[in-house]
């Protein structure tokens, strides 16, 4: 069993801290805290798998007490739910804003922009990849219901691309994007996630200009 990697200073988790809304130095310790917490789930998680991890895997890795974790969360589960949930919505964020900055008004760009930086962002913190996209589905029928609200979130990233493109088509490119990345994770790992950028982007056109079509029909 792979010993958790160390903690990531770049993770999702802390560049994302200035958003929690807390102010005040005791809040700032709060989110800091919370934020290790999350980070710490996903490394033990990958580490060891969902049944195995421990509190006392997650407050060894954060470096926070088991008070400390209880006072965020009721139990394992719930700081799973918390990772998976947090971590998803920071990636949809990151996903939207790189779109907007790129400032293309063709919806091929941005829909090429959008995959790259996902495929990034995956690459670049192989263990939340794993939180979102494999141990999920092992973590119980809350963690399964969680992921299926989530892809409706990030279905929604595709609904504007030139003119509404209809929820079946929304969820089928999801779904199928999100099989293609698991199964590269699986085996292959999530370093070399970049590789798969330009059969998701053709995968993606495909899809949404068959939904286009089937609006003019």
């Amino acid at each position: 069993m792979p010993e958790p990697r160390p903690r990531n200073p770049d993770s999702l988790f802390f560049r994302h801290l200035d958003r929690t809304g807390r102010t005040g130095p005791r809040a700032a310790a709060s989110a800091s805290q919370r934020a290790r917490m999350l980070d710490a789930m996903t490394r033990a998680v990958a580490s060891k798998g969902y049944a195995k991890v421990t509190v006392a895997d997650v407050v060894a890795l954060a470096e926070v007490s088991r008070r400390t974790f209880y006072e965020e969360f009721a139990d394992k589960e719930a700081c799973f739910l918390a990772a998976y949930e947090t971590g998803s919505q920071l990636v949809i964020e990151d996903i939207g804003a790189a779109v907007r900055a790129s400032d293309a008004d063709d919806w091929h760009e941005r829909v090429r922009v959008g995959i790259d930086t996902y495929l990034e962002i995956l690459s670049a913190e192989p263990d939340l990849a794993r939180t979102l996209l494999v141990d999920v589905l092992g973590a119980g029928p809350r963690a399964v219901d969680l992921r299926r609200d989530v892809r409706e979130h990030f279905a929604a990233l595709y609904a504007g691309a030139e003119g509404q493109v209809s929820e079946p088509y929304r969820r089928a490119l999801v779904g199928a994007i999100s099989e293609l990345v698991q199964e590269h994770v699986l085996t292959a790992g999530a370093a070399t996630l970049g590789e798969l950028s330009p059969t998701l982007v053709d995968l993606a056109w495909s899809v949404l200009a068959a939904s286009q079509a089937a609006r003019t029909r």
